[in-house]
């Protein structure tokens, strides 16, 4: 196993429970709630349209909370992730949410040989996956793997400015600090936190992750004959990517408090597979 894997595996099986347990992911609403969606899934309803009976893969799923909202507006899911931990957390919530999902374990490059390959309507994939992955160009490739003809990714993703921007350094000022384009070697971050609420203690902080460019997102999926629908950049995210620069709008979003037009934080990217 390589240490980018075996490091970042370590940090997801621990944090896993804990955020399995903490507010920020609602478990128990989804459990008491059968009509509860993710606030991810919520967001794009409008642009992600009717799912009733499409054939859908969720990438780097977690624990499962979009992969069980993504069930209950009607598609035949299967939730994909490296974590066995995380599997452990989606295993039980669908199971008490009386959601008939499947879940695969797999790093996201070995996806195509754990699943059929041209199977899927939809390829979904959401926010915080893609800076684990070193190389976007075969990602890409695996997305159009598990496509069917006539397919499509759909995926909400932090913004790769988002993730250029360095919000710790003490100034008040937001600076890009760190790659916004694919680098080879990785950002090797060692950070006792999470980005729930939790008083849970952790001891897996090492991890690696990366940068993609949007340029470098949509020529590698251009590059395997995938064409782009939608993309829209949003000068928000689901949780507070920049503490003390933010504020919460009405729809739980968390945006720029000054002038939120000078940073996308996310955007929604949708493209078909000729």
């Amino acid at each position: 196993m390589s240490e980018y894997l075996r490091l970042n595996r370590a940090q997801w099986d621990e944090r896993a429970p804990a955020h399995a347990a903490s507010p920020g992911y609602a478990v128990e609403r989804f459990v008491t709630d059968p009509d509860h969606l993710s606030e991810v899934v919520r967001f794009d309803l409008p642009r992600l349209g009717d799912v009733v009976g499409v054939r859908a893969v969720h990438l780097q799923c977690h624990i499962g909370t979009d992969t069980i909202s993504l069930h209950r507006l009607g598609a035949r899911v299967t939730g994909l992730d490296f974590s066995g931990a995380s599997l452990a957390q989606a295993r039980s919530l669908a199971e008490r949410a009386g959601a008939a999902v499947d879940f695969v374990e797999s790093d996201v490059y070995d996806a195509p040989k754990h699943l059929e390959a041209g199977a899927f309507d939809l390829v979904y994939t959401g926010i915080g996956a893609l800076c684990w992955l070193p190389d976007i160009r075969r990602w890409a490739g695996v997305v159009a793997e598990l496509l069917k003809p006539g397919g499509r990714l759909f995926i909400r993703e932090g913004h790769p400015m988002l993730w250029a921007v360095d919000e710790t350094r003490g100034d008040g000022v937001l600076a890009a600090e760190f790659p916004y384009f694919e680098r080879e070697e990785p950002l090797v971050w060692d950070d006792a936190t999470t980005y729930v609420e939790t008083d849970v203690v952790f001891e897996h902080n090492v991890t690696h992750s990366w940068n993609h460019g949007l340029g470098e997102i949509v020529s590698a999926l251009l590059g395997y004959d995938l064409e782009i629908t939608m993309l829209d950049e949003h000068d928000s995210a689901p949780w507070d990517a920049l503490p003390g620069h933010t504020v919460k709008d009405e729809r739980g979003e968390h945006r720029l408090a000054d002038r939120p037009w000078r940073l996308p934080m996310t955007y929604t990217l949708q493209a078909r597979k000729r």
